[in-house]
């Protein structure tokens, strides 16, 4: 959908909901309630938006943004891959279910991508099969410090969203360990596992995923709460599709 498409349809509360919204959705049983007091609407018509807007492609999915060093290990890699080879050698690296990003850059190493595993025992073995498979030398560059992870795009009101995220934005330096931050439970895990794809759009989706993993709700907001405070968990809040509402590059220096 273009971007002119679903920006002619989108009021004002449309507008708080997409650039509000990207992070701190309430954790409770009900966290349409909280939002629909904020914006002024039913629970009901709050959910519907939400609903509405992950429909039309603004919304990649509504949930929790994991922090995939912290659970297991991850890591950037790119390989050199000859122009005759390209596709087939993409095609490899695709066929890995923890590979979740594959790009072609302008560049000696000429394709890029993350890979996401459990652990940097698993992560390494991808990536060393990889480089048999392909027979191209993998370059593996891990991120050893965060400065700055995770992005909120300021789509509807800019001026705004970029001064109030710049005030509230922490840039200082945190130092990544390759180990995980600490033993995860049974629940947290199962938990992880359950909301990696984001939570149900439904206005109890805490108690759905509790359902789904076979505990009692109270339990799953306490957990989402401490995982979000240890960093297993970045934010809560609606993703957007930062292709559709018109963010098309990044960059690297």
């Amino acid at each position: 959908m273009a971007a002119a498409d679903w920006r002619e349809r989108v009021d004002d509360v449309d507008a708080r909901l997409i650039d509000e919204y990207q992070s701190g959705f309430p954790i409770r049983e009900r966290p349409f309630e909280a939002v629909a007091d904020d914006l002024g609407v039913t629970e009901a018509d709050a959910l519907a938006r939400v609903e509405r807007l992950h429909d039309e492609g603004v919304f990649r999915r509504f949930g929790a943004v994991l922090n995939p060093p912290v659970i297991g290990s991850s890591t950037l890699a790119a390989v050199r891959a000859p122009a005759d080879r390209y596709d087939e050698i993409a095609a490899v690296i695709n066929s890995y279910q923890q590979v979740n990003h594959n790009y072609r850059r302008d560049h000696e190493y000429n394709q890029w991508f993350v890979v996401t595993a459990g652990s940097r025992e698993t992560r390494d073995e991808i990536l060393a099969e990889i480089e048999e498979r392909t027979g191209c030398e993998v370059l593996n560059l891990p991120m050893l410090t965060d400065y700055y992870i995770d992005l909120e795009f300021p789509v509807v009101n800019g001026d705004r969203f970029a001064r109030e995220s710049l005030d509230s934005t922490d840039v200082s330096a945190t130092r990544i360990s390759e180990r995980a931050a600490g033993d995860l439970s049974t629940l947290d895990a199962d938990l992880l596992l359950a909301i990696q794809d984001g939570f149900p759009l439904s206005a109890t989706p805490y108690r759905d995923v509790a359902d789904a993993v076979g505990a009692p709700v109270e339990d799953v907001l306490d957990a989402t709460e401490r995982l979000l405070a240890d960093g297993c968990i970045k934010r809560v809040g609606c993703v957007v599709n930062h292709v559709v509402t018109g963010f098309d590059a990044n960059c690297m220096v």
